[in-house]
């Protein structure tokens, strides 16, 4: 199967456009057609996701593309028109578990261009002109350009666009042919606390279900990430916003509970080997290469874990926890609360303030470690509210009380690892503790900075 990760900025353009003179190589001219496939509720289409069955010159390929990291990853893989092959539909089997896939558009598409390197980038800037088909006739045309990397950093895709914008095409969002041919509407504007809870809850969902293929796929840490903050998203939104709901969703809420419990198992292991990795990395070599053989029992540990996070996706639970969670979305009624999103967030901040106010001057770990959890349900409330500033300064009150989070678990984890380990392995492992008990003593020496600068940018 081939992985590509795509930088890439889309722009819309008149017809008969040309592109300007911007220096490079010209491309060789193409004309392909692709035909998208989604479920009959555009599952895919929602999730950010395309499916696609692509010819050329005779040749079929199938290409999947995933939201990863700020990217997409674009997999591909030979088929023909059957279907979708079983490494791809495998990646997609919570989008397909009840309905199968089907054509939903059929786009034609003439591409030339030019591949030029100005910058320390090189980028392939293309024009399309797309012909969109309904069985044979034409339904609609339209012309897009794409910048997409090749190499170099990211950010210099921004300043290609501005030469085009110059040259008479728009700028847009990086939105897929697909979705502008399906006209997926956004959104509608929430005009009460109760559908803008409603709202975010769906956009939770969605990223979970973004996310999905991806953690299944396992080669970006990011998406299992992604998927496992859409979860406690999900369940912070659910508790900050009972008010405003009729019904009881405890049930869902420990479902999520479950879910991100074993993502949680794989992913705290990412972070915690990253984080090991990089200390290990600064030792000598000996005690390097010995720190090294330490951390392998915590690879296996990570592999067993992924093992059972996979079981788990592909079992009933979570089929029934999506099934759940969508079925509370079509039914869910607003009380008759008339609590105002400002004044959610203002009782999860209250809640904050009472457990700092009540802290001993030295607190337990456990204690800044529930003041952490209790930091984040304040972000989330304040996100749902709109308060961006707020928002800010939790998810940096929330990292600081992470790092110290992150140093305790470390320590943990190294002494345990210990118990039977070779005296060269643990050497090594109290090198790492005294780097992590660093950490801790920095964290705990500026968290109270943190809050205070939450606090006033709260009032």
């Amino acid at each position: 199967m081939k992985t590509t990760v795509e930088h890439e900025r889309k722009l819309e353009a008149p017809q008969g456009f040309e592109l300007p003179d911007l220096g490079g190589e010209p491309l060789e001219p193409r004309v392909f057609t692709s035909v998208y496939h989604d479920t009959g509720d555009h599952s895919l289409a929602r999730a950010g996701i395309t499916l696609r069955r692509r010819t050329e010159r005779g040749n079929s390929v199938w290409q999947l593309k995933l939201p990863v990291n700020g990217a997409r990853l674009e997999l591909e893989e030979p088929g023909g028109p059957a279907g979708p092959p079983d490494r791809l539909r495998a990646l997609l089997r919570a989008h397909e578990r009840r309905t199968a896939f089907e054509p939903v558009a059929e786009l034609r598409t003439r591409r030339h261009g030019s591949l030029l390197t100005r910058d320390s980038i090189t980028a392939e800037v293309t024009v399309d002109e797309v012909t969109v088909m309904d069985a044979q006739r034409v339904a609609s045309e339209f012309v897009e350009l794409e910048i997409e990397l090749r190499e170099g950093d990211p950010a210099g895709l921004k300043r290609i666009a501005k030469e085009l914008e110059r040259a008479g095409a728009r700028g847009r969002d990086l939105t897929p042919k697909l979705f502008r041919v399906l006209s997926l509407e956004p959104h509608a504007r929430a005009k009460t606390p109760f559908e803008s809870l409603r709202q975010r809850l769906r956009d939770q969902l969605d990223q979970i279900f973004a996310h999905d293929p991806g953690t299944r796929l396992g080669t970006d840490p990011e998406s299992i990430h992604d998927m496992r903050v859409a979860v406690r998203r999900a369940r912070a939104l659910l508790r900050a916003g009972k008010p405003l709901i009729a019904a009881d969703t405890q049930a869902l809420s420990l479902e999520l509970q479950w879910l991100g419990s074993v993502l949680g198992d794989v992913r705290d292991l990412d972070v915690l080997l990253a984080r090991l990795r990089d200390e290990a990395a600064t030792l000598d070599a000996g005690d390097r290469a010995a720190a090294g053989r330490l951390l392998r029992s915590l690879e296996r540990q990570r592999t067993r874990a992924r093992r059972t996070l996979l079981k788990a996706l592909d079992g009933q639970r979570y089929d029934a926890l999506l099934d759940q969670f969508e079925e509370v979305l079509t039914t869910l009624e607003p009380s008759a609360s008339t609590v105002t999103l400002d004044s959610l967030a203002r009782r999860e901040l209250n809640r904050l303030r009472r457990d700092v106010r009540a802290l001993d001057q030295e607190p337990a770990d456990d204690v800044l470690h529930a003041l952490r959890k209790r930091g984040k349900r304040v972000r989330y409330a304040h996100e749902l509210s709109g308060a961006k500033a707020v928002v800010k300064r939790a998810k940096a009150f929330q990292d600081v009380l992470g790092e110290h989070q992150d140093s305790v678990v470390a320590e943990e984890r190294l002494r345990a690892l210990t118990h039977d380990a070779p005296a060269d392995q643990s050497l090594a492992a109290g090198l790492l503790i005294e780097h992590e008990r660093s950490h801790r003593a920095r964290a705990r020496a500026s968290w109270r900075k943190a809050w205070r600068e939450l606090e006033r940018t709260a009032r």
